[in-house]
């Protein structure tokens, strides 16, 4: 079964809209957890417009499944925050300062002496590591050439092809997956998975280990409740 780490950025944007704790986030994480999800993810961001660097030492106290911290690891106060908590895995990613959402992967090949110096600082400490990666097979084969234990593949495109045909929406990402398993890494994947797009994708992309979800997750569970979305999108990964 592919596991389903919830990213919990939305709770703490919703919390921080009124200054208070409500809310609460690290209750929302435990209930989370409780409620059958195999990891907590959340994305620090320089300006902490959602999650706030004191969040992430107190989630480490408190989360009992993998904890997983994204980030762009350009900035030295991201790698300082992980190497502080040491966390299951830290998923690197190429965000621009200011940027709304992340939107693309690594080029591995262009950077790939810089990923591979992080990437080796990282797993010194015990800490597993995924970079976010485009559904491309040279990207992939980069990423193998840094060091890296998994990919995370950017899932937009899917996303977003998914109503017009799903054979094609989900075909580079099957060939990406096959590849990553060729070359041995581990294989994540995440950015708007949804209910009605999860299921195809985990039963037909072979060897994905783990997804992220967040913002779509967050918001189903306006209208489902947060413990039934839950179990709901555990059910699209059985």
């Amino acid at each position: 079964m592919t596991r389903l780490s919830v990213n919990i950025n939305k709770i703490a944007t919703l919390r921080n809209s009124r200054g208070g704790n409500n809310p609460d986030l690290i209750q929302v994480a435990k209930d989370i957890e409780s409620f059958g999800a195999q990891g907590i993810t959340v994305h620090p961001r320089p300006d902490e417009r959602h999650i706030r660097y004191d969040d992430v030492y107190q989630l480490k106290e408190i989360v009992t499944t993998e904890f997983n911290i994204e980030g762009n690891c350009e900035e030295q106060k991201f790698i300082d925050l992980v190497l502080a908590v040491k966390p299951e895995q830290v998923t690197l990613v190429p965000d621009a300062l200011g940027q709304l959402t992340s939107n693309h992967g690594w080029d591995t090949i262009t950077h790939k002496r810089y990923l591979t110096d992080m990437i080796g600082a990282f797993k010194k400490e015990g800490i597993r590591v995924s970079i976010f990666v485009d559904p491309l097979e040279d990207m992939i084969a980069g990423a193998a050439e840094t060091g890296t234990d998994r990919i995370e593949l950017y899932t937009e495109g899917y996303a977003n092809h998914y109503h017009q045909g799903i054979e094609l929406a989900a075909a580079p990402y099957i060939i990406a997956a096959k590849k990553a398993q060729e070359l041995g890494l581990g294989l994540n994947a995440g950015h708007d998975l949804d209910l009605k797009n999860l299921k195809y994708f985990a039963q037909n992309v072979p060897g994905l280990l783990e997804v992220s979800i967040g913002h779509a997750l967050v918001s189903d569970a306006l209208y489902y409740g947060l413990e039934n979305t839950v179990q709901m999108y555990l059910r699209q990964l059985a």
